[in-house]
């Protein structure tokens, strides 16, 4: 399915490494003329990290999207009465954010969008990024892989020897797994090798 006329939700959270894999995608899905609006975690739009300053990525996201990000569980909380979005994305999604929404908790921007998006029956597609996704927080991406709306932008361990627990999805894959979502479809395979 084609994106363009499409309202999408990009949520980034605290996974500050992988921040710059996001942008250029969300870039891409404006260039092809996509309505996108960030929503930042509370970590996201306040910490300053050996990745990049909290004040530099809100104007990043303002720039690529022409509007200012979704920073407050206020404001975040409006995006399904009013209906604002085909597709909420959550990349990158730490493990916090994955356990918290795997067991309906709601205390940052990010997990008040996703609450507010769900009760219109739209889908919602994590791009993870967690340290423990194969250890700890395996639980919760076993209870989100089996809960309608809810998609996998497809993932691979990113250092198996180093860190065997830890899992990235594939950012350029956004896209195409927000096509599939829309049509009640996860993009295939979900478990990458590369």
């Amino acid at each position: 399915m084609d994106v363009s006329d499409m309202n999408i939700g990009l949520a980034l959270t605290g996974s500050f490494c992988t921040i710059d894999k996001v942008l250029p995608e969300m870039a891409n899905l404006v260039l092809k003329g996509t309505d996108v609006t960030a929503i930042l975690s509370e970590n996201a739009s306040t910490m300053d990290t050996r990745f990049g300053k909290a004040d530099v990525l809100i104007e990043q996201l303002t720039k690529i999207t022409g509007k200012e990000p979704i920073m407050s569980i206020a404001d975040a909380e409006p995006v399904g009465p009013k209906k604002l979005f085909d597709c909420l994305v959550v990349a990158p999604c730490t493990g916090n954010t994955l356990a918290k929404l795997a067991n309906a908790i709601t205390d940052t921007p990010v997990l008040m969008a996703c609450k507010s998006h769900m009760r219109n029956n739209r889908p919602i597609v994590i791009g993870i990024s967690s340290n423990d996704g194969l250890g700890m927080n395996a639980q919760n991406l076993g209870k989100l892989l089996n809960t309608k709306n809810i998609y996998f932008v497809p993932f691979s361990q990113d250092n198996p020897l180093a860190k065997p627990r830890s899992i990235v999805a594939k950012m350029r894959l956004i896209e195409a797994t927000v096509s599939e979502a829309v049509n009640g479809r996860q993009l295939q395979p979900i478990i990458l090798t590369e």
